[in-house]
């Protein structure tokens, strides 16, 4: 089984969130929706109910497509996810501190 990130632990392994961590953590790369369940250990059944959420907020965007699919990422240039981006490496910046501490 793999190790949870630190955004899972905080937030929980909902399936928006393993999605948004999969993105976060591969965000110069864009996928096709397959491969982003597949990745995020979620159902494609379950991603496609709340895809659209996402690509409506803009939290995610279209890049390209390459034969019959749609690639996508995420959107960085996005303020939230901006945000979201520097929340998860300030988890991470902690978590080490944490560690440190306890070492």
């Amino acid at each position: 089984m793999k190790n949870k990130s630190v955004f899972l632990e905080v937030f929980g392994d909902n399936p928006i969130m393993k999605v948004l961590d999969f993105l976060m953590i591969y965000q110069l790369f864009d996928y096709p929706l397959t491969e982003i369940a597949k990745n995020s250990q979620v159902s494609y059944s379950t991603l496609q109910t709340f895809w659209s959420n996402l690509e409506k907020n803009k939290i995610v965007v279209k890049t390209r497509k390459v034969g019959k699919s749609d690639l996508y990422k995420l959107n960085t240039k996005n303020p939230a996810v901006k945000q979201l981006i520097k929340l998860d490496w300030n988890l991470i910046k902690g978590s080490e501190q944490e560690q440190e501490v306890y070492a």
